[in-house]
């Protein structure tokens, strides 16, 4: 029998109202109305009880987009987030004779808004219900791979009752690993259209120079539209589609922020790591982050030689390019932040400390201390295939054509399960969005690019020692440059996946056809997918022990806190969570301080004409022009374009708005500062700063630089 947290523990340390340090916290909606007193001390002036529900006004306006946030802004569906988290869209809708990314696109009316790729999704969040008890009664007495699968057919059964309800996303999430279980609801938006993206020169100035750098001056944000059946419904794109009304939506303040306010964010942060062992973040130091970086650092090489000497292929991987480098320079930041916080030795001494009180606490500390062992030799096991590991999953990430035989393949052997106990991503829920991916490869792929980016990983594959290889790999690529490139020739020389309606018939064909079919690339995959299967299943045997045994680590950490009065909220998931805290300026080094807000000026001082300091003439014109009009700021008697706030922020955040004590609409979020990068691990209050887009700047460029009055009336905002 093993030890799990007790309930009582566990709401006991998310009732704890302060925090580990000033305004740390990506708190659950349901912690607010504990956090009173800090949230009015703060400066804010609503009722914490009213954020405590994710589907009531204001909450309920804030979506995921994509892979991160965005909101509800006006009753008609249109929806603010980031211009990098529409780039895929924007991207999907530009073509060498008419690139968006550099122009820019305006809708002059509804009938001319543009359809997103397929796969592009908004979710609403419509319910988020505690399903612990379920989840854990299913799973008790069960270790490993019975444990995983026990919570995983329970997740499904839930999930699958969930979705009765038609138009529906659903998934279970589960709060300090493991111990915590939530059902979560929400509408699935499938006719998503672009309204208005501000030209690259605005919405990425800067670029990668500038990427978590401060001071910014980046409009980083796009308009999209989400649309329904004319019954309401959610349903995939057509003409005949209406807005989506929607159930709440934000105002964009009229004034701005200052030093010194109130700032709230919501939004859908993907993963954070604070609550993970010493172990984890000596390894993440010292192997993971450089081992990333340099892998991701030559496949950015490829794009941008390819893309240089192919102006057609740069274009379809303009949109990879961009996260490519964005995860690079994160990394890179990351580690350079966490070795700045000498995160592994406070972490091992926290933990340290953790276990002294642990051992004087009495009652099952013993059987804590051995579930937490256990999980520690788990993970010590883990890092044997770790090189083998990291550039198994980047192949389908980087890939299109790739990817999709490997995808069809699994399909076609999942088909003939019950839709209940086939994996999870291929089920019959699963297949729009698949076919949505099968769709825009098109847009999205070009063989030599893809041949140059698998030359280079699996290159490196070919290079790792006997113990991490695997068989199948080894039969189909060789292991010499020469035997790997005579692969890479017949197979995308001979493959049909290059057109569309080959790859839309996988879906429905004959499993037997599939997986026997003589395509050179299909054969490939199902030669290489037994090899995927076995990795996937030690996966999942290592990861139903951890599901059962870290819930130990956490009750001793949650006692840990208590005994100091400290608070604890789980790591981030990529459900909605809530931070709070103040516009502060940063002060990153001796003698060094920068003003948390940026104006136009800094435009006009970084503008050299060359990419990516390309400024646009209608801007430059606009500013010279001086006139701002009631966006300008009260005090700098200029136009702003970003600020700095000490909100705790991580990826997956990007779109979220920031609020001001009202609740109005006062920025977008999408970045964080380089000193801050590595606060996913380690949160440190010293040179944590999130970086945002002033609304008023957003205005002004409805209003001066791209007009859109159209928009401007629709935000119930002046034309000035």
């Amino acid at each position: 029998m093993t030890s799990r947290t007790p309930l009582s523990l566990l709401a006991l340390g998310i009732a704890l109202a302060l925090p580990a340090h000033a305004y740390e916290g990506m708190w659950m909606p349901s912690q607010l109305p504990e956090l009173a007193k800090p949230l009015r001390e703060a400066g804010f002036e609503g009722d914490p009880a009213s954020l405590a529900d994710l589907t009531r006004p204001p909450l309920n306006a804030v979506v995921k987009v994509g892979g991160a946030t965005g909101a509800f802004v006006s009753p008609d569906g249109l929806v603010l987030t980031n211009h990098h988290v529409a780039y895929g869209v924007i991207q999907y809708n530009s073509k060498p004779e008419k690139n968006l990314i550099d122009e820019g696109y305006t809708a002059a009316d509804r009938a001319s808004e543009l359809p997103a790729n397929p796969d592009y999704r908004v979710l609403v969040t419509v319910g988020f219900d505690r399903v612990t008890d379920q989840v854990l009664q299913a799973a008790q007495g069960k270790t490993g791979r019975a444990y995983y699968d026990a919570v995983e057919a329970t997740n499904k059964r839930i999930v699958s009752e969930c979705e009765q309800e038609a138009g529906m996303r659903c998934s279970v999430a589960t709060m300090y690993y493991g111990a915590d279980f939530y059902r979560i609801k929400q509408l699935e938006l499938r006719d998503i259209r672009l309204v208005y993206a501000p030209p690259r020169a605005i919405g990425n100035y800067g670029d990668e120079i500038d990427n978590f750098m401060w001071p910014r001056h980046t409009g980083d944000f796009t308009l999209l539209r989400a649309y329904v059946g004319k019954d309401g419904k959610p349903a995939a794109y057509s003409p005949d589609n209406v807005p989506y009304r929607a159930p709440a939506h934000l105002q964009i303040a009229t004034d701005g922020p200052k030093e010194g306010d109130f700032a709230m964010l919501a939004g859908y942060p993907g993963v954070t790591y604070r609550h993970r062992f010493a172990s984890e973040f000596k390894e993440r130091i010292e192997w993971g982050l450089p081992a990333s970086v340099e892998v991701l650092n030559d496949l950015i090489d490829i794009v941008q030689q390819r893309g240089k000497t192919d102006p057609a292929a740069g274009v379809k991987y303009a949109s990879q390019l961009s996260s490519l480098k964005n995860s690079s320079k994160r990394f890179s930041g990351e580690l350079e932040g966490l070795r700045r916080s000498n995160a592994i030795q406070v972490r091992a001494d926290a933990q340290q400390a953790m276990y002294a009180w642990l051992a004087k606490s009495g009652g099952d500390a013993k059987a804590t201390r051995a579930n937490i062992d256990q999980a520690q030799a788990l993970l010590d096991g883990a890092s044997a295939m770790r090189e083998r590991d990291l550039l198994l999953n980047l192949l389908p990430l980087q890939t299109q054509l790739f990817k999709t035989a490997l995808t069809a393949q699994r399909w076609a052997q999942e088909r003939g399960k019950p839709d209940a106990q086939r994996e999870s991503g291929y089920q019959d829920r699963d297949l729009a969005l698949i076919e949505g991916q099968f769709k825009q490869v098109q847009r999205r792929y070009d063989a030599g690019m893809e041949r140059a980016l698998l030359t280079e990983l699996l290159g490196r594959y070919q290079k790792l020692p006997d113990a991490q290889r695997l068989p199948e790999f080894d039969a189909a690529f060789g292991r010499d440059a020469a035997s790997l490139a005579a692969t890479l020739e017949r197979v995308y020389s001979g493959t049909r996946l290059g057109d569309e309606a080959t790859r839309l018939a996988l879906l429905k064909a004959d499993p037997a056809t599939i997986q026997q079919s003589d395509d050179p690339l299909l054969a490939l995959a199902a030669q290489l997918q037994p090899a995927f299967l076995r990795k996937e299943e030690q996966g999942k045997q290592r990861e139903g022990d951890l599901l059962r045994l870290r819930p130990a680590y956490m009750q001793a950490l949650m006692g840990y806190y208590r005994s100091q009065g400290r608070s604890i909220f789980p790591d981030a998931n990529s459900t909605l969570r809530v931070s709070y805290g103040t516009v502060e300026a940063l002060h990153p080094r001796d003698s060094v301080t920068y003003s948390p807000v940026t104006t136009v000026a800094g435009i006009v001082e970084k503008n050299t004409g060359v990419v990516p300091f390309d400024a646009p003439k209608p801007l430059l014109a606009a500013i010279a022009k001086g006139d701002f009009g009631s966006t300008a700021d009260p005090v700098l008697k200029t136009q702003t374009v970003n600020f700095l706030t000490n909100l705790d922020t991580t990826g997956g955040n990007s779109g979220s708005p920031v609020l001001n004590a009202r609740g109005e609409l006062i920025g977008l979020n999408f970045d964080s500062n380089w000193e801050s990068v590595s606060a996913s691990w380690m949160f440190d209050p010293r040179y944590k700063r999130a970086v945002h887009v002033d609304m008023r700047y957003l205005r002004w460029l409805l209003a001066k630089v791209q007009p859109a009055p159209q928009l401007l009336k629709e935000l119930n905002l002046p034309a000035e």
